[in-house]
């Protein structure tokens, strides 16, 4: 069993507001080291599976290689892990949860805002443990509370904030966490760097 046939992957989606979008993406998809990576670009994103270290530093180079250009960028990405269904998932029955260590990411220097959500799906026991999805929620809002990334809980997402490197970090802390006594976990982020808008300060309170 490996990371491939757990079906851990990511799937990132990159707007840059820019008449040279096209210049922008192809450059940042091009200077991500994906070492260790299948990497699939399609015209409405891109996949990606592997390791989770390896997952993590591809997307913060691709995101931040694209923030590096000036223009206003903005990336959909989406975490996923251990899905019964998945075509790239081949696991064997009664199989639990993957355990992997929560990657450490070279800063970029790039300040963002994100929104983050997690989405626990297991629904059945699993070497004892019963599944509860708001206690794993929780649980990972409370690791991003211990971050310097948090900045509250709005309407359905937490509100993250800082270099787009520790931003990421937090989604996979989250993610990885949850996933060591669940099966199946995915998490999505959308984040954005040099937005002509300022950033507004979270409400503070759990939705």
């Amino acid at each position: 069993m490996n990371e491939r046939s757990f079906g851990i992957g990511a799937r990132v989606t990159l707007n840059v507001m820019s008449d040279d979008y096209v210049r922008i993406i192809l450059n940042a998809i091009a200077t991500a080291d994906a070492s260790g990576l299948d990497v699939v670009t399609g015209d409405v994103s891109t996949f990606v599976s592997g390791a989770e270290v390896d997952i993590m530093r591809y997307l913060s180079q691709l995101i931040s290689h694209a923030a590096l250009s000036g223009a206003h960028v903005s990336a959909t990405v989406q975490l996923s892990r251990g899905c019964p269904g998945e075509v790239v998932c081949d696991l064997p029955e009664g199989f639990g949860p993957w355990r992997s260590e929560i990657p450490v990411l070279e800063t970029t220097g790039i300040q963002a805002t994100a929104e983050w959500a997690l989405y626990p799906l297991n629904d059945t026991v699993v070497k004892s443990v019963v599944p509860d999805h708001m206690r794993d929620i929780y649980a990972a809002i409370d690791l991003a509370k211990h971050s310097r990334t948090f900045v509250g809980s709005e309407h359905f997402v937490t509100r993250l904030q800082g270099d787009i490197a520790d931003i990421l970090h937090t989604m996979a802390a989250g993610w990885i966490t949850v996933g060591r006594t669940l099966q199946h976990v995915t998490t999505h982020l959308t984040l954005s760097a040099n937005s002509p808008t300022p950033a507004q300060t979270g409400s503070g309170v759990v939705a």
